[in-house]
C-alpha cells in the first residue's frame, strides 16, 4: 500500500503543464459546470457523429476506411433514442442510393423535435425511412414488437447485392424487442424489471435481453445474411463492448444458458421465472448458433460516438472556462452510494490545506474496486489534484463517466444521476461553500433521468445546511429514492440539471470542479 501511496506524492511538474496559467471567468461555479455539460452532449449530436463518419466520394461511401460500392442497393433500418436525427442525416448523404428503411424511435419523439425547433433531426416529407414510435417511457411494449418485426422482414427479404445500413443508439434495446417463442413481450418485460430493481448492471440486463430475444446478440445480421451489413453505433453501454450495445443485434454472440440463469441466481430470481423463460434457456441449440454468417466480411461494426468523444469535448470547453481538466474514467459504474463515497473523497483530497491524511488515499483506492475505476487511474488522478495543490495551478474539472446503478429501496422519484448528486452533496457537508470550495455535477446526456424532466442536479458543500434550513431530511429522501422530489423543493429546483431533449445518449457525465486552494502542502 505504501508503495501505491508513493505515486501521489508531489512529483517534478511536466514542463507543458506548468506553464498552464489561469484563465479569469467571471461565470459561477455552477453556470460553468453546467456549459461544461452542454459541450459534451453537443459533441455525441446524432447528425454530427454520422456527418463525420460517412464520407461520401461519388458512387462510393466510405465507413471506418472501408468502401462500400453504392447501386441502388442501399436499405436502412435503426433503432434508439437518438436514430431519427442519424438517419435524417444518413439519408442526406446517401439516400439516393436508398430504396428503402425502418427506424423504431421513442414514442413522441418527432412531435416533440418539431415543439423544439430541431427540425434538422428529422425526415423529410418524401423520405424512404418509415417511421414508427414505441417504447412509451423506455420499456418494450407492442407498438415497439410491430417495428421489430417489420425490420425483421426488412433484413429477410435482402440479397447478396443489397447492403444494410443499421443505425444503433441508446435505448436500442427498448425499440427492438422480438422475444423468442414462445416467450411473451410481457413476460420478458417483467424479469428484466426484476432485474434492474434489483439493481443489476447494464451488462447484466444485456445478456438477458439477447438470449432471449430473436435479433439481439447478432439475431439481426443473421436475418440479413448474405447480405453486407454495416452498423454505425452511438455506444451508452461502459468500454463501447460492440456485444452490448443494444444487446447486439449486429454481432454475433454465442448465448450460454449457464451464465444467463447465473444472473437470474445472482439476484434470487430463478425460482420466479415463468416455464417459457426456462425452456429458451434449456433448448440444446440456439438459432443464432444454427444462422451464423459464415462469409467473412459481410459485417462491419463502427462506434462513431461515445462517452469518451463526450469526455474529450468537455475538458476542451472546461480549459476556455478557466479550468486544468482532468478525466478520471469514461467506465464508473457500481452502487451509487459507493459512487458517491468516491466523489466525496476525492473532494476532500483536494481541497485539504495540508497534506491529506494517508486513509483517505486509502479509502479512495479501495472504493476503486467497488465502482469500475482502475488502481492506476486514481493513483494518476490523485498525483494531477496534489500538484495542482502544490505548485498553484489554479482549479480543476475532474471529469467521468459511466452508468452506475440504484438499488430501489422506496417508491419516490428520480434516478441515477439525481440520486448520485443528492449522495455527493451529503458527503461534501463540511468542505467550503462555492466559490472557495468544491462542485458536483451529475447528468445524463440523454437529457432524461428516470421518469422525470431532469437529467440530473448541481450540489455542493452547502446542501445539507441549505435543506435543513428548508426543512428538508436527505436521508428520508435517499431512503425512500425520492431524489427528484427533493431537488424540485429545495430552493425553488435551482440545483436540477434540466437541458431539455438532447437528441442523443451515450451514458452519464460527473463533474467535479475543484477551485484554487491556498495549502501548506509540502
Amino acid at each position: 500500500m505504501a508503495r501505491v501511496l508513493s505515486l501521489v506524492r508531489p512529483w517534478p511538474v511536466p514542463s507543458l503543464i506548468s506553464r498552464i496559467k489561469p484563465i479569469l471567468c467571471k461565470m459561477s461555479m455552477d453556470s460553468r459546470a453546467r456549459a461544461v455539460f452542454a459541450a459534451a452532449v453537443e459533441a455525441v449530436q446524432p447528425d454530427a457523429v454520422v456527418r463525420k463518419s460517412l464520407e461520401r466520394k461519388g458512387d462510393s461511401v466510405f465507413v471506418d476506411g472501408h468502401e462500400l460500392v453504392l447501386k441502388h442497393n442501399l436499405h436502412l433500418v435503426g433503432f434508439g433514442k437518438a436514430v431519427l436525427g442519424m438517419a435524417a442525416e444518413a439519408e442526406r448523404i446517401v439516400g439516393d442510393h436508398l430504396v428503402r428503411g425502418i427506424i423504431s424511435v421513442p414514442h413522441g419523439i418527432q412531435q416533440t423535435l418539431r415543439q423544439h425547433g430541431k427540425e434538422h433531426l428529422l425526415l423529410k416529407e418524401n423520405s424512404r425511412i418509415r417511421v414508427k414510435e414505441g417504447a412509451k417511457h423506455n420499456l418494450p411494449d407492442a407498438d415497439a414488437q410491430v417495428a421489430a418485426e417489420e425490420i425483421k422482414n426488412l433484413a429477410n427479404a435482402l440479397t447478396e447485392e443489397d447492403i444494410l445500413l443499421v443505425l444503433i443508439s441508446g435505448g436500442g434495446s427498448a425499440l427492438l424487442p422480438a422475444p423468442i417463442s414462445p416467450i411473451s413481450l410481457q413476460e420478458k418485460l417483467g424479469v428484466t424489471r426484476k432485474l434492474a430493481a434489483a439493481g443489476a448492471t447494464i451488462q447484466e440486463l444485456n445478456t438477458v435481453r439477447r438470449a432471449l430475444s430473436f435479433l439481439k446478440g447478432g439475431g439481426l445480421a443473421c436475418s440479413a445474411h448474405p447480405a453486407k451489413v454495416v452498423a454505425l453505433i452511438l455506444s451508452d453501454v461502459i468500454g463501447d463492448p460492440l456485444d452490448l450495445i443494444a444487446s447486439g443485434p449486429t454481432v454475433f454472440a454465442e448465448v450460454y444458458p449457464e451464465g444467463v440463469l447465473s444472473v437470474f441466481e445472482r439476484y434470487k430470481l430463478l425460482s420466479s421465472l415463468p416455464p417459457s423463460i426456462m425452456e429458451v434457456l434449456r433448448r440444446p441449440t440456439c438459432k443464432k448458433i444454427m444462422h451464423q454468417p459464415t462469409s467473412p466480411g459481410r459485417v462491419l461494426n463502427a462506434v462513431i460516438g461515445s462517452n469518451s468523444l463526450a469526455l474529450k469535448c468537455a475538458s476542451l470547453r472546461a480549459r476556455e472556462l478557466g479550468f486544468l481538466p482532468l478525466v478520471l474514467s469514461p467506465g464508473v459504474c457500481g452502487d451509487v452510494r459507493a459512487v458517491s463515497k468516491l466523489y466525496g473523497l476525492l473532494a476532500r483530497f483536494a481541497c485539504s490545506t495540508d497534506n491529506p491524511p494517508p486513509e483517505i488515499a486509502e479509502g479512495i483506492l479501495a472504493l476503486g474496486k467497488e465502482v469500475g475505476v482502475q488502481t492506476w487511474d486514481l493513483c494518476r488522478t490523485m498525483k494531477v489534484l496534489n500538484e495542482g495543490c502544490t505548485e498553484g495551478w489554479g482549479a480543476t474539472c475532474l471529469l467521468a463517466g459511466g452508468e452506475p446503478t440504484v438499488e430501489l429501496t422506496g417508491m419516490g422519484q428520480g434516478g441515477r444521476n439525481q440520486e448520485l448528486a443528492l449522495r455527493v452533496g451529503w458527503e461534501l457537508r463540511g468542505l467550503e461553500r462555492p466559490p472557495d470550495g468544491p462542485v458536483f455535477l451529475s447528468g445524463g446526456t440523454d437529457g432524461q433521468d428516470g421518469p422525470t424532466d431532469a437529467a440530473g442536479a448541481v450540489t455542493d458543500a452547502g446542501l445539507l445546511g441549505e435543506a435543513q434550513a428548508q426543512g428538508l431530511d436527505i436521508e428520508s429522501f435517499l431512503m425512500n429514492n425520492d431524489s427528484y422530489t427533493f431537488f424540485q423543493c429545495l430552493s425553488a429546483g435551482k440545483h436540477l440539471l434540466v437541458p431539455g431533449l438532447t437528441c442523443t445518449n451515450v451514458m452519464d457525465v460527473h463533474m467535479l470542479l475543484i477551485p484554487p486552494i491556498l495549502n501548506n502542502r509540502r
